[in-house]
């Protein structure tokens, strides 16, 4: 409702009279002060005696209670004292809004106007934080008595909510709708103004380091319009004093032990809308390390063992951040020797007139402790014995810091609770017992997707998907998938039971269909070949070797049948190599593939799902022939590292390479003996730059084009080159990537940018340019009809055979073999994933820098609505 509009009358709590703000004078007015008749007393002792006491205007309250909140009573004494006691005593409960007392002869008369009723709270011209925000904040509620100070506070309590998004000019205005039977309206109406950025940042007394080194180290930064996406250009006290932190550990870091920040102040600017820091320092001197003991009262961790973990040298400059990173190196260390309360405490002795820091580190006497119990707190959906069995502690362990870690990394990956999770570690009930909790927070498992997009590779595309990580609380992962595009259909179902009886056996399953129509282009023209149709089933057993090192079995069935369209590629009834070319009229017809498969894997990542180190290897084998009508085996190897570097940033390398080999068979002189469909291929989304396919052994065909003179040449438009991708039989691929974190701002969007290198090749097929003569080569085609009825196309021709008859002469192709060779091609690019209210969004800019002849470039892709 518009507080213009009403018809009622507004009453604005406080006054404007002062010159202050509305909400300033609300704060600052006091409690009205009524006018007091002055009771009869006595000339000589001011007292006089009470005869009766009436109240008038009370509305809720029966007037004994109003009686009862002050110490007046009938026949007893009273002064001005006593009055002005009694009047203090009635404003204090609150419940009034004025109060007069009046004598006659000694009978007293306490008029009273209460406070009013709250009919509601209204919150107008809050648009930047949400009323659901706000009104936790708020103490008024309604059919409570209204008073000022509650209102005062309320006030401030919602100032304070705009402050801290640094709107530090926002006010708040509170007002009264008057109602009858003495009901308001309450009205706060908020006026937010804009967000309050850091203009300016000073710094004084740094003499060593310029101003932007300085500023660098802070997360503050002054606002610039190319940093539209940072948190830190606004102002938030707390991180003020965060940034004195951050000052504090770079000079310590960089040697100067003395470095001390005088003072930190932050000022408004004159139109209240930005403010200027300004901080006054005192660097000191830069210090170097001196002599570095070491000192142990533990029986088998000495003073020997400590000083090998110690990495500082005299001489170096002294590095608090090295200090603290041994310390937690020797605590850490000491906890593998089941020292969980290892007391490790660095002693400083300064030389102030060497500039020399001498240390000693000393490892108190601690008990070896061992584990008394483990709590798990916080998992309402997750069964107990889910997060229980990836402890790779157990109650009664002698305690261990690295298996403690690994548990949380484990705990982790799961995916099932908040990111981040640690595990505390607490005293048990006695010295030598500790107690790890595991205090969770579950996030939702469940995923349900309905969406439809376009994507750059698969046109328009429709996915319906529901997945279920932690299916029932005990960590099965149930999935069910529909997806429709205009080059793949697809429906699979799958099941992972990841403890099978309560042991580490992972079991799983899949069953899938798959309809899948390859395509080439001529030029910006997607034109269909062939029709691939798989329908199958897949089974899978995995079982850990050690804790990094997981092995699996796995068997799958697969119905392929593969098709060409009989009009386009057909003649008389049988696949013509002429139209399809050889390598596709190989390729057709039904076939079974039955395999028998297994994975060594070692995974040491600290998170499955979005890791920031370690590595991760793999060796798949897959061996087909245990029936079926396809046999090979096929051998794929990855491997990917993953760094923390610079801060939040993280670089990750990934590397694999596979080759397929038939068994039992060699091809025939014009095909390979691995058919198209069972080859590797490469390019989008595997190598960025490049168009999907768009790597590898290929043939073009170029059409022949009828000239004025009769005769036929190659044409030279790109539109008359057919492109069809074989494959190839052995790939390998590389990619050096680095994720750019962004402020907090930009993560809540969901953003998360990359710069990437790709590199890779697909190769090694039958080389078909010497294959039974060479490719094709054919500049016309006459069309030929039999005296039966029969219709040919004769290659080379422009003539028939006698006794048939000439329909007409078609020009022909030239067919190019490229792209056979192990060459690497290289891509770099940028890229941005985005978890966009419409779907997950990724988009590349990549440029190939090395490419081969006949491979298809791609500058710009992106996909919508679908997983990546």
């Amino acid at each position: 409702m518009s507080f213009g509009k009403r018809n009622m009358a507004v009453l604005l709590i406080g006054t404007v009279l002062t010159g202050l703000s509305p909400a300033a004078a609300l704060a600052q007015q006091p409690a009205p002060v009524a006018p007091v008749t002055p009771p009869p007393v006595s000339s000589t002792t001011g007292i006089g005696t009470i005869r009766s006491i009436e109240v008038i205007g009370s509305q809720r309250l029966e007037p004994d209670t109003v009686r009862s909140y002050t110490t007046l009573r009938p026949g007893a004494s009273y002064s001005r004292e006593a009055v002005d006691q009694a009047l203090k005593d009635l404003y204090a409960t609150e419940l009034f809004a004025d109060v007069q007392i009046r004598d006659n002869a000694g009978v007293l008369t306490i008029e009273v106007r209460e406070n009013p009723v709250i009919n509601r709270i209204i919150l107008e011209g809050n648009k930047r934080i949400k009323e659901d925000k706000i009104r936790p904040e708020i103490r008024l509620a309604p059919r409570q008595i209204f008073t000022r100070s509650k209102a005062r506070a309320d006030v401030a309590r919602i100032i304070e909510l705009y402050r801290r998004q640094g709107r530090f000019a926002a006010t708040v205005e509170p007002k009264m709708v008057q109602l009858d039977q003495n009901r308001v309206d309450i009205v706060f109406e908020v006026r937010e103004g804009p967000k309050s950025k850091v203009r300016q940042i000073n710094v004084i007394g740094n003499e060593k380091f310029s101003d932007g080194e300085v500023r660098a180290q802070m997360v503050t930064k002054q606002a610039r319009f190319y940093r539209f996406f940072s948190s830190g250009t606004s102002y938030d006290p707390d991180r003020l004093a965060y940034d004195q932190q951050k000052l504090r550990q770079f000079y310590l870091t960089e040697g100067y032990a003395d470095f001390r920040v005088i003072s930190a102040v932050a000022e408004l600017t004159p139109d209240k809308e930005d403010f200027i820091i300004t901080y006054v320092v005192e660097e000191g001197d830069r210090y170097k390390f001196g002599d570095v003991k070491t000192e142990s009262e533990l029986r088998d961790f000495d003073s020997n063992t400590v000083k090998r973990l110690i990495r500082l040298k005299k001489g170096d400059w002294y590095n608090a951040k090295a200090v603290e990173d041994t310390v937690d190196g020797i605590t850490e260390t000491a906890g593998l020797f089941g020292y969980a309360f290892a007391d490790v405490r660095p002693e400083f002795n300064r030389d102030k007139d060497a500039k020399e820091m001498n240390l000693t580190f000393k490892v108190g006497d601690a008990p070896r402790v061992y584990v008394e119990r483990i709590d798990i707190n916080g998992n309402t959906q997750t069964q107990d014995k889910v997060v229980r069995r990836e402890f790779r502690l157990a109650e009664g362990d002698a305690f261990n810091s690295f298996q403690v870690k690994r548990s949380a990394d484990r705990i982790n990956s799961l995916g099932f609770f908040q990111e981040n999770l640690e595990i505390e570690q607490k005293q048990g009930s006695t010295p030598d017992r500790i107690i790890l909790e595991a205090n969770v927070e579950e996030k939702a498992t469940g995923e349900l997707q309905l969406s439809a997009g376009f994507s750059s590779l698969e046109r328009f595309i429709v996915n319906a998907s529901i997945t279920q990580r932690n299916f029932r609380g005990k960590g099965q992962t149930l999935s069910t998938s529909v997806n429709y595009s205009s080059y793949s259909k697809s429906i699979e179902l799958g099941f992972t039971e990841p403890y099978l009886f309560d042991r580490n056996i992972a079991l799983g399953g899949n069953i899938f269909r798959r309809d899948y129509n390859s395509f080439n282009y001529i030029n910006n023209d997607r034109n269909t070949t062939y029709q691939q149709v798989s329908t199958g089933i897949s089974v899978r057993v995995g079982v850990p070797i050690t804790e990094f090192w997981q092995g699996q079995l796995r068997y799958g069935l697969t119905l392929d049948d593969v098709t060409l369209a009989e009009g386009t590629f057909y003649t008389n009834g049988v696949c013509d190599p002429l139209l399809a070319g050889r390598y596709l009229c190989d390729a057709i017809g039904e076939r079974t593939t039955s395999s028998l498969g297994y994975t060594l894997a070692f995974d040491n990542t600290n998170n499955r799902l979005r890791p920031s180190a370690g590595n991760r290897l793999s060796l798949n084998q897959d061996f087909a022939g245990l029936g079926g009508s396809v046999k090979y085996v096929r051998t794929v190897a990855k491997a990917s590292k993953y760094w923390s570097v610079l801060g939040n940033f993280i670089f990750s390398l990934n590397a694999e390479g596979g080759y397929i080999h038939p068994i039992g068979k060699n091809g025939s002189a014009t095909s390979d003996a691995v058919r198209l469909t069972d080859r590797f291929f490469l390019g989008e989304p595997q190598i960025r730059g490049f168009d999907i396919r768009g790597i590898g052994p290929r043939v073009q065909r170029t059409s022949y084009i009828a000239n004025a003179d009769g005769t036929y040449s190659l044409s030279t438009d790109r539109s008359n080159v057919q492109d069809d991708a074989l494959g190839g039989r052995a790939y390998y691929m590389g990619r050096a990537e680095l994720e750019i974190p962004l402020g907090s701002g930009a993560r809540e969007l969901g953003l998360r940018p990359s710069i990437f290198v790709d590199a890779g090749a697909v190769f090694g097929l039958k080389d078909l340019t010497t294959a039974n003569g060479g490719l094709n080569d054919i500049q016309t085609f006459a069309s030929c009809t039999t005296t039966a009825g029969v219709t040919t196309n004769i290659p080379n021709a422009i003539t028939c055979p006698t006794g048939q008859t000439l329909n007409g002469v078609t020009p022909g192709f030239k067919e190019t073999y490229l792209g056979d060779s192990p060459k690497p091609r290289v891509s770099v690019g940028v890229g941005v994933n985005w978890n966009s209210p419409f779907g997950p969004f990724r988009i590349d800019v990549a440029r190939a820098l090395l490419k081969e002849p006949g491979d298809d470039t791609k500058l710009f892709t992106f996909n919508v609505g679908t997983q990546f």
